[in-house]
């Protein structure tokens, strides 16, 4: 009986499937031999960006140094859902730090290493943004400082989601949480506060510091690849939405990531020695209307006539970012925010 390959294709989105592309160029998730360094039996919850982030960045890092790899784990949602005494979902060398410290933990470790000699045995320090943003952000600077050959990866879901969704350092203005309630003249979280931490981190003048999100698979990878080729410190920033504390619906985690480069909230970048290098363009322009209406934190800018002044200030946010960055295209799809139709 003959048969021929099939060919899947798409319509409407970005997404490519594997067969499509030629062996060299697919994921490392299609890969049947991947290490699956977090592995299924995990308490999660349903559609959990972090689940995801942590299995993809973790997979490329194994394959890049060839299974010679240790991951320190700052306490936090990842650390709680991952390793329930005591059972483990890691296929990994794994050590659990304290809320704050992953970056000192880590430090020793690479320090340990190299008075062995174990130059092929490469570290990561992995937190949630209250452990990279806030509680760790001395020991992640001093790790920076003294260029420590360690990769440090914060996966960012913009809250404290573990212990009730209080407001962290990467909380984005207007979001509500439980300790930003959507009350008052200035509901949500406060403009003007928090941390841009991808850009502090180029201030350090590391060898290497990059934006990604879950959204795309391929430029993920490429990252982790890139920053397992070089020693020193380097800093990893993925956004993983959390529906739980996003109040988005689980089958739409990837669409929110995807909508925060689109719209130009989450700029995605690389940068070596503290000079942008690359740049991911927004592909369809997307008003930060569309994104922020799909979650349930900030349903209080909609409901009864909605908050338009402040939509419209997070928009002029968005529009300095694409600004800054240069995240848009003269042949991107849809509506620019300043060029109008297309």
């Amino acid at each position: 009986m003959k048969s021929q390959p099939v060919r899947f294709y798409q319509v409407g989105s970005f997404a490519v499937g594997n067969r499509l592309v030629e062996k060299e160029e697919r994921t490392v998730q299609s890969d049947a031999s991947r290490s699956n360094a977090l592995d299924s039996g995990h308490r999660a919850c349903q559609g959990c960006g972090e689940a995801l982030g942590a299995r993809y960045a973790l997979d490329a890092a194994m394959r890049a140094t060839g299974g010679r790899l240790i991951a320190v784990n700052a306490t936090g949602c990842l650390e709680v859902f991952s390793t329930p005494y005591p059972e483990t979902s890691w296929r990994v060398a794994w050590l659990h730090s304290l809320f704050g410290n992953a970056p000192a933990v880590a430090t020793g470790v690479a320090a340990a290493l190299k008075v062995k000699g174990k130059s092929d045995v490469r570290v990561i320090a992995q937190a949630g943004d209250g452990g990279t943003v806030d509680i760790g952000f001395g020991c992640l600077s001093g790790m920076f400082e003294r260029n420590d050959d360690v990769l440090f990866i914060c996966y960012d879901n913009e809250a404290y989601m573990n212990t009730g969704v209080q407001r962290s350092g990467a909380t984005p203005p207007a979001a509500r949480t439980a300790t930003t309630e959507a009350i008052g003249s200035e509901p949500g979280n406060s403009f003007g506060q928090g941390k841009d931490l991808p850009r502090l981190a180029m201030a350090h003048g590391i060898a290497y510091v990059a934006t990604a999100t879950v959204a795309d698979l391929h430029d993920l990878e490429a990252k982790v690849d890139r920053a397992m080729e070089l020693h020193g410190a380097r800093y990893l920033h993925i956004l993983v939405p959390c529906p739980l504390g996003w109040g988005s619906a689980p089958c739409d985690t990837i669409l929110m990531a995807r909508l925060a480069h689109e719209t130009g909230l989450f700029p995605v970048f690389e940068a070596e020695y503290g000079v942008v290098t690359a740049v991911s363009s927004i592909r369809r322009y997307t008003p930060v209307e569309s994104y922020l209406s799909m979650q349930g934190r900030y349903a209080h800018l909609f409901a009864e006539g909605g908050r338009p002044d402040i939509v419209a200030r997070i928009q002029a946010i968005a529009d300095r970012n694409i600004s800054t960055f240069g995240l848009l295209q003269e042949s991107v799809v849809g509506v620019g925010p300043e060029t109008g139709s297309q």
